[in-house]
């Protein structure tokens, strides 16, 4: 049985073929493309609204060179957040689960801060291993431990997207199999876990949305630093 609980973050097939690439577009093609009428209907005022208002977030710390990645950071932030919104429907698989998929999406697009930032400032971006007035017999550790440090950013980046939705839909799923298990027996007891369950449920789409932000922030911070 404990077995069983695990079996949610599996990737789904059929006929022996992996269908995470399936489960990996289907969120974009339930996003509402804009039509050509003068006056848009609610959902594409909304739509439309909350770009704007996440670009615009991303983009004000950034200067001018920093605007080029607008389209990138955007739309990063929408594909995490309809990816980790929809897992959360029953009968569902979060690709955001799978560390090796967070790890492809982190890696690629952090290697890309680091080699804009040797390219256009290389003397800056490699100052920052060494923070100014360090004394000298501390040069040689300080700058194994920046450059461990470096190195690790997309590691960090991909190991808490994972933990955090991995965490949140295990605890549903083991608190949902107590409410159905005590019904029977307890149903006091189980009214009380269904409660939880639906707070846990609530925290559960705040974490999918605050992840989402969070690992589209830490790029935009990486990004600041080498442009």
């Amino acid at each position: 049985m404990n077995l069983s609980f695990f079996n949610q973050f599996t990737s789904p097939h059929l006929l022996g073929i992996p269908l995470i690439l399936l489960s990996t577009l289907l969120p974009a093609l339930l996003i509402p493309s804009p039509d050509n009428r003068l006056i848009t209907n609610r959902l594409s005022t909304i739509q439309l609204w909350l770009i704007h208002s996440i670009t615009k977030h991303f983009m004000l710390p950034l200067n001018k060179k920093g605007h080029k990645w607008a389209l990138i950071l955007t739309s990063v932030m929408m594909f995490l957040l309809m990816i980790n919104l929809l897992g959360l429907l029953p009968y569902t698989f979060t690709p955001t689960t799978q560390l090796s998929m967070n790890m492809a999406l982190a890696f690629p697009l952090w290697l890309a801060t680091m080699l804009t930032g040797l390219r256009n400032q290389p003397s800056i971006s490699l100052g920052h291993l060494l923070p100014e007035g360090t004394p000298t017999p501390l040069i040689p550790a300080l700058i194994l431990i920046e450059t461990t440090s470096l190195f690790i950013r997309p590691l960090a980046l991909g190991i808490r997207l994972t933990a955090n939705l991995t965490a949140g839909h295990l605890l549903i799923q083991l608190i949902s199999t107590a409410t159905t298990t005590l019904l029977p027996i307890m149903p006091p007891i189980s009214l009380l876990t269904a409660l939880i369950l639906l707070l846990l449920t609530t925290l559960e789409v705040a974490v999918a949305m605050i992840q989402a932000y969070v690992f589209t922030l830490l790029l935009s911070l990486y990004l600041q630093e080498n442009i």
